[in-house]
Protein backbone atom coordinates (compact mmCIF):
# COMPACT_ATOMS: atom_id res chain seq x y z
CA UNK A 1 0.00 0.00 0.00
CA UNK A 2 2.90 2.34 0.65
CA UNK A 3 4.40 2.08 -2.85
CA UNK A 4 1.35 3.49 -4.69
CA UNK A 5 0.83 6.25 -2.13
CA UNK A 6 4.53 7.14 -2.16
CA UNK A 7 4.48 7.25 -5.96
CA UNK A 8 1.42 9.49 -5.92
CA UNK A 9 3.04 11.81 -3.40
CA UNK A 10 6.30 11.98 -5.38
CA UNK A 11 4.36 12.68 -8.57
CA UNK A 12 2.31 15.47 -7.00
CA UNK A 13 5.40 17.05 -5.44
CA UNK A 14 7.32 16.81 -8.72
CA UNK A 15 4.41 18.45 -10.52
CA UNK A 16 4.35 21.29 -8.02
CA UNK A 17 8.12 21.85 -8.00
CA UNK A 18 8.83 21.50 -11.71
CA UNK A 19 7.35 24.12 -13.98
CA UNK A 20 6.12 21.93 -16.81
CA UNK A 21 3.86 23.43 -19.44
CA UNK A 22 1.73 21.03 -21.44
CA UNK A 23 0.83 22.18 -24.93
CA UNK A 24 -2.80 22.45 -25.94
CA UNK A 25 -2.53 19.49 -28.32
CA UNK A 26 -1.44 17.24 -25.44
CA UNK A 27 -4.00 18.26 -22.82
CA UNK A 28 -6.27 15.32 -23.60
CA UNK A 29 -3.37 12.90 -23.33
CA UNK A 30 -2.21 14.30 -20.00
CA UNK A 31 -5.75 14.30 -18.57
CA UNK A 32 -6.27 10.67 -19.52
CA UNK A 33 -2.84 9.69 -18.19
CA UNK A 34 -3.45 11.43 -14.85
CA UNK A 35 -6.81 9.73 -14.41
CA UNK A 36 -5.32 6.35 -15.37
CA UNK A 37 -2.60 6.80 -12.75
CA UNK A 38 -5.06 7.91 -10.09
CA UNK A 39 -7.31 4.95 -10.88
CA UNK A 40 -4.39 2.55 -10.50
CA UNK A 41 -3.26 4.07 -7.21
CA UNK A 42 -6.73 4.03 -5.68
CA UNK A 43 -7.24 0.48 -6.92
CA UNK A 44 -4.00 -0.52 -5.21
CA UNK A 45 -5.07 1.12 -1.95
CA UNK A 46 -8.39 -0.71 -2.09
CA UNK A 47 -6.63 -4.01 -2.85
CA UNK A 48 -4.30 -3.48 0.11
CA UNK A 49 -7.25 -2.82 2.40
CA UNK A 50 -8.90 -6.00 1.10
CA UNK A 51 -5.66 -7.92 1.70
CA UNK A 52 -5.10 -8.92 -1.93
CA UNK A 53 -2.50 -6.35 -3.06
CA UNK A 54 0.17 -7.61 -5.46
CA UNK A 55 2.94 -5.31 -6.63
CA UNK A 56 3.20 -6.96 -10.08
CA UNK A 57 -0.50 -6.46 -10.69
CA UNK A 58 -0.25 -2.81 -9.62
CA UNK A 59 2.72 -2.04 -11.90
CA UNK A 60 1.31 -3.93 -14.88
CA UNK A 61 -2.14 -2.36 -14.42
CA UNK A 62 -0.63 1.11 -14.06
CA UNK A 63 1.32 0.79 -17.31
CA UNK A 64 -1.41 -1.02 -19.23
CA UNK A 65 -4.13 1.47 -18.21
CA UNK A 66 -1.98 4.40 -19.27
CA UNK A 67 -1.00 2.84 -22.61
CA UNK A 68 -4.54 1.79 -23.54
CA UNK A 69 -5.94 5.20 -22.59
CA UNK A 70 -3.31 7.04 -24.64
CA UNK A 71 -3.83 4.74 -27.64
CA UNK A 72 -7.59 5.26 -27.43
CA UNK A 73 -7.06 9.01 -27.31
CA UNK A 74 -4.63 8.86 -30.23
CA UNK A 75 -7.03 6.82 -32.38
CA UNK A 76 -9.83 9.24 -31.52
CA UNK A 77 -7.67 12.18 -32.58
CA UNK A 78 -6.89 10.52 -35.92
CA UNK A 79 -10.59 9.76 -36.52
CA UNK A 80 -11.70 13.22 -35.32
CA UNK A 81 -13.75 11.59 -32.56
CA UNK A 82 -13.66 12.36 -28.86
CA UNK A 83 -12.77 8.82 -27.82
CA UNK A 84 -10.80 10.16 -24.88
CA UNK A 85 -14.17 10.80 -23.22
CA UNK A 86 -14.69 7.04 -23.06
CA UNK A 87 -11.50 6.68 -21.04
CA UNK A 88 -12.33 9.69 -18.85
CA UNK A 89 -15.81 8.37 -18.05
CA UNK A 90 -14.51 4.87 -17.34
CA UNK A 91 -11.66 6.03 -15.13
CA UNK A 92 -13.92 8.52 -13.39
CA UNK A 93 -16.43 5.77 -12.60
CA UNK A 94 -13.69 3.47 -11.32
CA UNK A 95 -12.14 6.22 -9.19
CA UNK A 96 -15.46 7.00 -7.51
CA UNK A 97 -16.10 3.29 -7.00
CA UNK A 98 -12.68 2.77 -5.40
CA UNK A 99 -13.10 5.82 -3.17
CA UNK A 100 -16.50 4.55 -2.05
CA UNK A 101 -15.07 1.12 -1.20
CA UNK A 102 -12.12 2.68 0.66
CA UNK A 103 -14.53 4.89 2.60
CA UNK A 104 -16.73 1.89 3.49
CA UNK A 105 -13.67 0.05 4.75
CA UNK A 106 -12.92 2.82 7.24
CA UNK A 107 -16.54 3.49 8.21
Amino acid sequence: MFLPLAGLLVGVLAGLVLNVNVGFEFTRYSAVAILAALDSVLGAVRAELDGVYDNRIFISGFITNAIVAVILTFIGDRLSLDLYLVALINFGFRIFNNVALIRRHFV
